[in-house]
């Protein structure tokens, strides 16, 4: 991270341009990292193997499953700071929905916003592309992170790979007329799916 100090005369200057947030803008670790869509085969290889590091090696997932036919047809992307490959998510389209998955930052720079970073780009994208519906399946340790993105659980805890997940849904942004529309099912307790 660059060193950045204001003295009065910057400070005034700032305020009297109404870029006063500018100051915070560069304080901000999160400024320095980038989000972009994977488009050459070098940095698909950055992706996959920040996915390895992740899953197979931090977490047990076995190798075999890790990388998937999915990964052909997938839109994938890259986070980097100061150049250097950080982590990294995909999308899939199936049949109008889009599931986010293979969401993966390495460990010295989680808790700083890339994740948020990578999924609000991964949301975007499948927006962009016409998504009727976006889903992931979310491991259980992080529901939270992704309910403060506005995703929401539906349906029971499952295993895949080994560690516990639940299936997620994303309702921020969705009007309440398309949320009109759409049939929910009620289970016992009354909560809608």
């Amino acid at each position: 991270m660059h060193e950045c100090r204001v003295g009065p005369m910057e400070s005034t200057n700032l305020i009297r341009s109404g870029d006063y947030l500018s100051f915070y803008k560069m304080e901000n670790s999160s400024s320095s990292i980038q989000v972009t869509k994977i488009s050459a085969k070098e940095d698909l290889a950055k992706a996959f193997a920040i996915r390895m590091r992740v899953f197979v090696t931090e977490q047990g997932v076995p190798r075999k499953i890790e990388l998937d036919r999915d990964d052909q047809g997938a839109v994938h992307f890259l986070a980097t700071a100061s150049g250097k490959a950080i982590g990294t998510a995909r999308i899939v389209m199936h049949r109008g929905s889009v599931k986010i998955g293979r969401m993966a930052v390495l460990k010295n720079y989680r808790r700083k916003g890339v994740g948020r970073m990578l999924l609000k780009r991964a949301v975007v994208t499948a927006k962009k592309l016409g998504a009727q519906k976006i889903y992931l399946h979310a491991q259980v340790a992080v529901i939270g992170f992704y309910e403060r993105m506005g995703f929401r659980s539906v349906g029971p805890v499952f295993d895949e790979a080994g560690i516990p997940h639940r299936r997620m849904v994303f309702e921020n942004g969705i009007s309440r007329k398309e949320r009109k529309g759409r049939k929910m099912k009620k289970d016992p307790s009354g909560r809608e799916h």
